[in-house]
Parts: structure tokens; sequence; C-alpha cells
């Protein structure tokens, strides 16, 4: 069968296992738009509003997956406004995609219409990139990058498509499907040499994160730790990895963690570290341990050997995947460690049961005492950037079948594509995005994605009418001189209702429960728009107690 390079390059993708691809169409990959007229309910297209929107759902979907997300865009400004999610993938360590429609190649060098160099634009951004020269060798280079963005440490591929070669012909064939990867086990004397080194600890602590982790794996680990009294903490924005009511989990570390969590990677004499990449978010800074020899004895467990050693020397390093570690784990071991694991809970627990009534007119800490009350079995909740995540990641409680997609790179406007790539992932799921004012208004158009796909999403729009992390690090560092933070903002609730969904603005806490129930019963999802004060800017400090602590010091 002859084909033109477009639908081999659909066709190897349907082999491989891809099922949704999300998008902005362009002229410079029409053969490939043509092949996806056939694929309806096999590899569907999700027509995005903008391509940053459109990564971000690819992303978003290989995080929640394991299976790289698909993403579509046309070559110059279509590719280097998708890299905001190329690099959100990266450090998620995400598999994801990105297609690039590409100059011709006959026009190569002339800096031609909307010409860019991939390999220099990307190169530093994902784990691969290439274009693709030969019709013929579509199946090849993209089941390279199929196993590229899935093998290892996950992450983003780029592949440049030169308009002129998707439109030749071949009769090469589509590959005939992907490949079966198993990622590195532990050797029984790795695992032993690492539980004789936590069986001398005085305060052990296990840090989870990274992707990877499946419901066996995350039970495992849940019941040695249990069964061995050892407090468990995640890394930053990886909560979700273990269910947040047993009675080991003790909190996250990652930005503005707590006090307590501080001091819990402090004390620790033994860390297990399971997918952990070892940040600046985890460590406050690279302050916590100290770099390269931290005090603490480390033993750390990457499914990539580059990941090991990369700042902090661990006593043991391991390359093995962490779910197929915790899996060779043993029963138990035993320590006198009850108090130090109870302590661990208990300030974690304090945290969210101490906070102070929020000041303004809807108090956060009050919505989410409601949500964790109502919501349960499946649930994704997802997120951007701004000091508002501090609601949806330390204040929600996670349990088994829920999900949090909130980017390590710290990208505005993650939040509403990675809700409505989630929907579409897992459409029985309540999908729950929390959203800035701010970070609302950089992908907000995505919510007329969600309608025409027909996925229903609730946005919790928290609306203080300002950039609040700025506002704080201002307030911090040059107290009363605010500059470029304060915004107007449209009205979020009517724009929702254009969009086609539900919209309602929320001025009193006491209103929340009865709105949230209308924004979950509405077939095409709603936009809930939280009307907060800049004063709860954190929940233990105004923005009044920042700037006087400043002007103080």
């Amino acid at each position: 069968m002859v084909r033109n390079g477009g639908r081999l390059l659909v066709e190897t993708l349907i082999a491989l296992g891809a099922r949704r691809a999300f998008g902005v169409p362009g002229e410079s990959y029409l053969a490939v738009l043509d092949a996806l007229h056939d694929t309806g309910g096999v590899l569907d297209f999700v027509n995005c509003r903008q391509e940053g929107g459109a990564a971000f759902m690819a992303a978003a979907h290989g995080k929640l997956t394991g299976s790289p997300g698909i993403c579509m865009v046309t070559r110059g400004p279509g590719a280097t406004n998708a890299s905001i999610g190329v690099h959100t993938a990266m450090q998620d360590s995400a598999p994801m995609i990105l297609l690039v429609g590409q100059i011709g190649t006959d026009m190569r060098e002339r800096e031609a219409f909307q010409e860019v160099n991939y390999r220099a634009v990307f190169g530093t951004l994902a784990k691969w990139v290439t274009e693709i020269d030969r019709v013929e060798r579509i199946p090849e280079l993209i089941a390279r990058a199929w196993v590229a963005a899935t093998s290892g440490r996950p992450g983003p591929v780029v592949i440049a498509l030169p308009e002129n070669m998707l439109m030749e012909e071949t009769a090469v064939a589509p590959i005939s499907g992907a490949p079966r990867l198993h990622a590195p086990d532990a050797s029984a004397t790795a695992v032993q040499e690492a539980m004789a080194l936590l069986e001398t600890a005085r305060k052990p602590l296990i840090l989870i994160g990274g992707s990877g982790w499946d419901d066996a794996a995350r039970s495992a680990l849940q019941g040695f730790a249990e069964r061995s009294d050892i407090p468990v903490a995640s890394s930053f924005r990886y909560q979700d990895q273990i269910d947040n009511g047993s009675a080991v989990f003790c909190g996250d570390a990652g930005v503005g963690m707590s006090a307590h969590t501080k001091g819990l990677l402090k004390e620790a004499d033994v860390i297990l570290a399971l997918g952990i990449r070892f940040g600046e978010n985890m460590t406050d800074g690279y302050t916590l341990l100290t770099v390269p020899e931290p005090a603490q004895k480390i033993v750390h467990v990457h499914v990539s050997d580059r990941e090991i050693g990369k700042v902090y020397q661990p006593v043991i390093g391991i390359h093995a995947a962490p779910e197929r570690f915790v899996q060779a784990l043993p029963e138990r071991i035993a320590g006198p460690w009850a108090d130090w694991r109870r302590k661990a809970r208990e300030g974690y627990l304090a945290f969210i049961d101490k906070a102070p009534a929020q000041p303004g007119p809807v108090d956060m800490v009050a919505v989410c005492r409601s949500l964790r009350g109502r919501l349960d079995g499946e649930v994704i909740l997802t997120n951007g950037a701004g000091n508002f995540t501090v609601w949806p990641t330390r204040f929600f409680r996670f349990g088994p079948g829920m999900r949090l997609l909130a980017p390590q790179s710290g990208s505005m406007g993650y939040g509403i594509p990675a809700a409505v790539a989630g929907k579409l992932e897992r459409p029985g799921a309540t999908v729950i995005c929390f959203a800035g004012d701010g970070d609302f208004q950089m992908t907000c158009m995505e919510l007329a994605t969600a309608v025409q796909a027909g996925v229903a999403v609730v946005v919790l729009v928290v609306n203080n009418g300002t950039y609040g992390t700025i506002r704080a690090h201002q307030e911090r560092e040059f107290p009363s001189r605010v500059s470029g933070t304060d915004m107007t903002n449209p009205d979020f609730a009517a724009f929702g209702r254009s969009c086609g969904m539900h919209g309602e603005r929320v001025e009193r806490t006491e209103d929340f429960d009865a709105a949230f129930g209308r924004a979950l019963a509405s077939p095409t999802g709603a936009v809930l728009d939280l009307v907060v004060s800049k004063e709860a800017l954190t929940p233990y400090r105004t923005l009044t107690e920042i700037r006087a602590a400043a002007l103080s010091s």
C-alpha cells in the first residue's frame, strides 16, 4: 500500500498505542490533519485554542497515563508557543512527543517563513530533538521517539516534520506495535544493603516522588512503611502517590514547605529517596541538605543513572525503577521509631487543622474543609502556579483513586489544560482545577476546548486581584512599593458562561457549598469565581504581617 508521509505518521502513532493528540491546526502539517480525518474514535484530534495549552494537555496526559502525550503544532510561532509544555514535561518527568510542522527541505538556511532550527531551540529542553528528512524513516524515528519518551527518566521528545516530506509517498509500512519495556530491577543484594542501613537509623524518613508509580507499587510502599512505622513525605507536588490518610504520611517537601517538614528533612539521619530528583524546591534551595555530602545518609533509588549523585552523593545509589524496588522490600523492618513517626504525622495534621480562618469574603480554609468532606472516589485536582496552590496541594488529602496534576516547573496556566486532558482520559472522574486569577487568564481560552470536546470540568478561580506570589515577594523585599502586580480582572463567571459552562460568583464563604453543588451538577462544567482577599496570600501570614516583618527588619 502506498501512502503519504502524513498517513504513515498517523498509522505509526496508532500502532504504537496513541489514542489522542492535542494540537492547533497549521498549514505545515496538512497531510497529517488529512490522515486524522479518518481516525475518529481510534486516534482523536483535540482541537485546542493555543499551542501552549495543547502542549500542557499533552504533558498532563503523559503524567497521568505513563504513555506519551502527543502534541501537534505548526512551525515557528506554533512551536515556540508549545515550548512551555516541553519544559513542563521535562521537569515533571512526563513522556511527551511534540510533532512540529517544518518548512520544506528545499528552503533551509534562507530564513524562510517561520523557519526555526528546532535542534537548537529545544536542545536543552527535551530528551531528544530530531527532524525526519525522508518519508521512509517515519516508522523508525517515531518508534525511537516513543521509546525515548518512556524509558529511563521519562520526558519530552521533539520531532520536526518538513511539509514536503509529509506529502511524499512511500510503500514503507507503519511499525507493527510498541515494544514492551521493562524497567530495571534492584538486585537482592542492593535491597538488603539498603534495609541494613535503614535499620541503623534513629530517625528514618522515606521520600517518594517522580513518575512511574502504579497502584501496586503505592500499596507495597505504604504497607512496608506502616508495618515498619517509618514516616513518608512526598516531594514537590507528588503527595497523591500515597494515601494521605495513612498514619505514616507526614506532608510534602516543596515550595513554601512548613517549618515542620523542614525539620523532618533536617533531623532525619537516614533517608530512603524513591524517584526523587532532589531539586531546589524540595531542598529549600539546597539548604536542608549539605551539597555534595549531606549529614543525612541517603539511599537513592532512581530509574535514571544520571539522577543518582547529580547533586547529593548517596551512601547507597541504586539504579532501579522505584516502583520495582518497593515490590522487593521485606515485610517490615524494626526500629525505635514509633514516637518519631507519631510526631511527624501530628505535625502534618496540625498544619491543616490549626490553620486560622482567612480574612476576606471567601475563606479558603473553609472551602478546602468542605471539599475534603464531599470529594471521594476518583478525583483529579489540577493547578498551575501561584500562592493559591497551597490550597489544593496542602489542604486537600489525597486518598486512593485521587490524582494531582500540577507542574514541577511552576508554569502558570497549566491547570485548565491539565483538567481537560484529565477528564478526557478519565471521563468518570470528578475533575477540579484550582486557578489563581492571573493563572486563569493564561489559558482560559481552553475552556472552549473543553466544551467542544464534551468534557465537564469545574474551575475554582481564587480571585484576589493580584499576582499573589510576586506581591508577597515584593512586600518582603521592597515593602509598600507595589509595582506591576495589581490586576483589573474580567468577569470570570461570565466568561465561563460565554463558553457554554455554568458560571457563578461566590462572595461569601457560606455560599460556597451550594454553588459547588450546582457546579458539579452542570453537564458542561463550571467556573466559580471565589472572591478572596489580598490579605490571605498565605494560610498563616497576612499580607500586612509580611510587610510589617520586612519593615521591622
